[in-house]
């Protein structure tokens, strides 16, 4: 039987991300990464329950020449040595190259889906902006937002609206329970 899935965007859900006027940015570097709090238990009890716990990311800084893949993959390296991580995706393009792996695209949740085989009607999407939601939203998956109170468009009608990730493990876990014998 396929296995659910916890697809969570990165800065803003896993680690903080640095505000700026407004509107959330990565950290530059892997000592710049702090976990927000409850992180770490909620990866520890989804993994109890045996979800996939899949990072899906997108880091414009690549294609926008700010941050470079070796910058990039050092933070998520350095994730999945902090948490129990099985992947991360990574979308390096920004708006005008109109990939379908940018999130709101669904992309990294589909490609994810495919390589390991996870039922997306029992999994959801916590993020942190609207184009987390519509992402998971355009892949049929549940939806989880956590408000951090950024100036920018909320999203709509995501299934549930938390504080931290770890606020959202009941509801994620009840998903993941859906369907399965």
């Amino acid at each position: 039987m396929a296995r659910a899935a916890a697809f969570l965007d990165r800065d803003g859900v896993l680690n903080r991300a640095v505000v700026i006027q407004g509107r959330p940015h990565p950290p530059r570097t892997c000592d710049h990464v702090t976990l927000l709090p409850g992180v770490e238990e909620a990866c520890r009890r989804l993994k109890e329950r045996n979800l996939l716990i899949v990072v899906v990311t997108n880091q414009p800084d690549i294609a926008r020449g700010t941050a470079s893949w070796a910058d990039v993959n050092a933070i998520n390296d350095h994730l999945t040595e902090l948490l129990p991580i099985d992947d991360v995706l990574v979308c390096p393009h920004d708006d005008d190259h109109r990939c379908g792996c940018r999130k709101p695209a669904p992309g990294l949740i589909l490609t994810a889906a495919r390589q390991w085989g996870i039922d997306l009607d029992r999994s959801t999407m916590v993020g942190d902006r609207w184009r987390d939601v519509e992402a998971g939203r355009a892949a049929n998956l549940a939806t989880v937002f956590l408000d951090r109170g950024y100036d920018e468009r909320r999203p709509q009608c995501p299934d549930i609206v938390g504080a931290e990730l770890l606020d959202a493990v009941p509801f994620v876990l009840d998903r993941a329970r859906e369907g399965a014998s």
